[in-house]
């Protein structure tokens, strides 16, 4: 069977079963499906709308053509988003797991460069002198180290590439936004994904469900900002033991001010590093506020608070303390001193 098969029912409006998806997922892993085909079938889904049993398949076939990262045992947190909101904020969520790491949370951060963005993860890493081609041996000794790693998604899926020449061709985000935070190739207990659809917010607990996640967070922000934000705009739920249950976030009530997403907007790579430095230095600005939340959030997911209120107490000290700068200066140091043994 070939792709254009699987397209026209997806053209027909049909949700693909789960296993027809994982079919149909192999043959757009296969170099040798034209791309124009891939291309089709992609704007076909995203036209109809993607199913719980079409993203979990799809990440699922991903996840089994990804470099394995052996990682000694325990519970890893990604709170990676689905990027294609196409707001310019900075990096939100980047900032945030340096927070996350300083406090214990052990976190396999996938990212990329920019797709719909200013400055992807991969591109701010930079920035700041994180490298982001790591061999799979440095991974696992900088999350051994320091409780963080961050994995380059081209790096970890080498079948990605002519996908992602595809994705760039079409310039709208497709179901690979969605299966991206999908696919670490870390095994995840937890899960904070931000998503840029508020429509699909419960959809995608369903996927993290089937997936086997024991407990995540789903949440999509103002204007479907793919983190939370700083308004009362947001749509979260929490799943957990298999129960999917709304999430409230106030923001008056955890004791942070009310900002639009125009103040969260971010600028080329080196800017974002700048405010990233300047943030986990204590300056306070929406953006440092926007780390707070969305920290707690990974913090209340991973079970190191027993509320967003105690997660936010718990992000504010990490920073406070100058711990999460110390984090971030730990793995700048990690990253310079392999660029030096390869240049010697």
């Amino acid at each position: 069977m070939d792709i254009q098969t699987f397209t026209k029912r997806v053209q027909q409006k049909e949700n693909l079963p789960y296993d027809d998806m994982i079919q149909a997922a192999k043959i757009l892993f296969d170099e040798e499906t034209p791309k124009e085909d891939i291309k089709e079938f992609l704007l076909a889904l995203r036209e109809k709308g993607e199913t719980a049993e079409e993203v979990a398949a799809l990440s699922i076939v991903m996840k089994s053509n990804a470099v394995r990262i052996p990682v000694p045992e325990g519970p890893y947190i990604d709170n990676c988003g689905t990027g294609g909101d196409g707001l310019q904020t900075f990096n939100i969520s980047t900032t945030s797991a340096f927070v996350l790491a300083s406090s214990g949370v052990k976190v396999a951060k996938h990212g990329n460069r920019k797709i719909s963005s200013s400055s992807g993860s991969a591109d701010v890493l930079q920035a700041l002198g994180i490298h982001t081609d790591f061999t799979v041996e440095e991974s696992v000794q900088l999350l051994k180290q320091e409780g963080i790693v961050f994995l380059y998604a081209p790096a970890v899926h080498p079948k990605l590439k002519r996908i992602g020449e595809v994705r760039r061709d079409i310039g709208k985000p497709t179901i690979f936004n969605l299966v991206g935070p999908l696919t670490n190739p870390v095994d995840l207990d937890v899960q904070l994904v931000g998503i840029n659809r508020p429509d699909f917010v419960e959809e995608y607990a369903k996927v993290l469900r089937i997936l086997g996640r024991k407990r995540a967070i789903v949440v999509s922000g103002s204007q479907g900002m793919d983190e939370a934000s700083l308004d009362h705009r947001n749509r979260a739920v929490l799943l957990e033991n298999g129960d999917i249950r709304p999430l409230t976030i106030d923001i008056e009530q955890l004791g942070l001010q009310p900002a639009t997403v125009s103040h969260l907007r971010g600028g080329t790579p080196d800017e974002n590093a700048e405010i990233l430095k300047a943030l986990l230095k204590g300056k306070r600005t929406p953006y440092y506020d926007a780390v707070v939340l969305n920290a707690a959030l990974g913090f209340y997911a991973y079970g190191t608070a027993d509320s967003l209120k105690d997660g936010v107490a718990i992000a504010r000290e990490a920073i406070e303390s100058g711990r999460a700068y110390e984090k971030l200066e730990a793995v700048v140091e990690f990253s310079q001193n392999i660029i030096k043994e390869q240049t010697v």
